[in-house]
């Protein structure tokens, strides 16, 4: 048992670790980010949480120790990780709301003008 859980933990870091990398935070458009890039994000956590909530098996090895403080590690980026993404989102939002308002009101004048002329 503490092999499979030491393989998923470290499945799990290497997936996480990745999309740490993967959407950092300091883009300024966010539009390569997809709402599938957190369902599997999300998937991972709870893969490792099954994998955590059973009982502490007595033979569990220091590299399943050192497995489960890695994933700790990455939770805690997590944490800081995400409200900078969501900021990053929303700024984005706000961004092609603006653009798409801008295009509208373009077209709108285009068809005036063409029904002028």
């Amino acid at each position: 048992m503490p092999d499979n859980k030491l393989t998923t933990l470290r499945e799990v870091n290497g997936s996480i670790r990745s999309t740490l990398v993967r959407l950092r935070p300091d883009q300024k458009h966010c539009s390569d980010i997809q709402p599938k890039d957190f369902s599997d994000l999300l998937s991972e956590v709870l893969r490792a949480a099954e994998c955590l909530r059973g009982q502490p098996v007595p033979s569990e090895t220091i590299e399943l120790a050192q497995a489960t403080i890695e994933y700790r590690t990455n939770l805690e980026q997590l944490r800081e990780f995400l409200p900078q993404v969501h900021g990053n989102l929303l700024a984005e939002k706000s961004r092609l709301e603006a653009a798409r308002a801008q295009v509208a009101a373009a077209a709108a004048w285009a068809q005036t003008s063409s029904r002028t002329l």
